[in-house]
C-alpha cells in the first residue's frame, strides 16, 4: 500500500518500509521517538530471527512452561484470537514450516540468497510437508504471564504481531501527541486521533513499496485498519519452486489460492490482516465469508481481476471506510 500524504517519516522495521503520518508536522519527531520504542519493543518481544527474543527462548524451550513479559503475552493473545476467529485458518505454530521452506532469516537476508541452492534444495527433499500443530499447542496463562508449546510447536507470529504493533503505535501517538496518525508497517495500516479534512488516503496495491501510479485502487480511511496480504512480494525460491510467506495450516506449505493479493478494512488492523491472511488461505471459499462477516475487501485473482465484498467500491472513484 501507498499512502499519500504529506507529514510523513519513512524507515526500516521488521525487515519491511514502515511509514508513519501524523495530521500535525510539528508532531512527528515526537510520533517517530515512540514508533521506535514501542517497535523496538515489539521486535525484542516476538522476532523470530532474534536469538534473545521472547519468542525465540520460548520456541527452544522444549514444551517447558517458559515465563513470558506483558508484552508477548499480549502478542500472543492477539496470535490466538486471530486462529480462534478463522477456526485455525491463521495459525501461530507454523514457525517450523516457515523454516523448513527456507524463511529462517530476516526477509532481506532470504531475497540476498542464491535462489534454489543446494542446501534449500536438500532441506526441502528431507522435510515433507505436514499439517502444523495447530494453535491449541500453545497454552498461555495470562494471570501468571506463563506460556508452553506442546506437540512440537514452534511459534511464528507475523500473521498479526506487524498489524497489532501498528495498531498499538497508532493509539499511543494519538493519545501523547494529540494529532491524527497513521502507521503503515509493510502495508499493514493503522490509524488513530482526528484524520485531516478529508481523510487519509491510501494506494491499495499489490505491494506496499509501490509507486503511487502502481496499478490498484486509491481509497480513504479514517478509523480503523485496513491491511493486505499477497503472495507476489515476500516470495523466494527454494530448488527452482516458488515459495511464499502465507502457510496453509492443513497442509504445512504456502497456501495454493486463487487470489495473488486481498486487501480489507476492518475495526482494527489486526482483524484486517486476519481477514486477508485467512482469505488468501481460504481462496474461493473466503467470498462467502468475507461477505457474510460484512467486511469491506478487494480480492485480487490470478489473472488480475477483481473481486469486492462489503461495500468496497468497484470503480477506481477513492471511497471512505470508518470502522465497520
Amino acid at each position: 500500500m501507498t499512502t499519500i500524504a504529506a507529514s510523513s517519516d519513512t524507515f526500516s522495521v521488521f525487515g519491511t518500509t514502515a511509514t508513519l503520518l501524523v495530521s500535525e508536522p510539528r508532531r512527528l519527531e515526537a510520533a517517530r521517538a515512540i514508533a521506535d520504542v514501542e517497535l523496538a519493543a515489539v521486535d525484542r518481544a516476538c522476532s523470530r530471527f532474534r536469538p534473545d527474543s521472547e519468542l525465540s527462548r520460548l520456541n527452544a524451550a522444549g514444551g517447558a512452561v517458559t515465563g513470558v513479559s506483558e508484552l508477548f503475552a499480549e502478542l500472543i493473545e492477539a496470535a490466538l484470537r486471530a486462529a480462534r476467529l478463522t477456526d485455525g485458518d491463521v495459525d501461530p505454530t507454523c514457525g517450523y514450516a516457515l523454516a523448513k521452506i527456507g524463511y529462517d532469516r530476516d526477509f532481506a537476508l532470504l531475497q540476498a540468497a542464491e535462489p534454489g541452492a543446494a542446501g534449500g534444495q536438500a532441506r526441502w527433499q528431507a522435510r515433507p510437508a505436514t499439517r502444523v500443530p495447530g494453535w491449541p499447542s500453545v497454552r498461555l496463562d495470562r494471570r501468571r504471564l506463563r506460556a508452553q508449546l506442546s506437540n512440537g510447536a514452534q511459534l511464528d507470529l507475523g500473521a498479526t504481531a506487524k498489524a497489532w504493533a501498528a495498531d498499538r503505535c497508532a493509539e499511543i501517538i494519538a493519545e501523547r501527541t494529540g494529532a491524527g496518525v497513521l502507521v503503515s508497517l509493510g502495508g499493514d495500516i493503522a490509524v488513530a486521533g482526528q484524520p485531516p479534512g478529508d481523510g487519509w488516503r491510501v494506494r491499495v496495491t499489490d505491494d506496499h513499496a509501490a509507486e503511487p501510479d502502481a496499478p490498484g485502487q486509491t481509497v480513504t480511511i479514517r478509523s480503523g485498519g485496513l491491511a493486505t496480504s499477497s503472495t507476489t512480494v515476500r516470495a523466494w525460491a527454494v530448488g527452482g519452486r516458488r515459495m511464499h510467506h502465507i502457510i496453509n495450516p492443513a497442509t504445512g506449505e504456502p497456501a495454493r489460492s486463487c487470489w495473488r493479493t486481498v486487501s480489507v478494512a476492518a475495526a482494527s488492523c489486526v482483524d484486517a490482516n486476519t481477514a486477508s491472511t485467512a482469505a488468501i488461505i481460504r481462496s474461493e471459499a473466503a467470498l462467502p465469508w468475507l461477505r457474510d462477516a460484512g467486511l469491506p475487501a478487494r480480492l485480487v485473482r490470478q489473472d488480475g481481476t477483481v473481486e469486492t465484498t462489503g461495500g468496497w467500491p468497484h470503480d477506481p472513484a477513492p471511497a471512505s471506510y470508518g470502522a465497520p
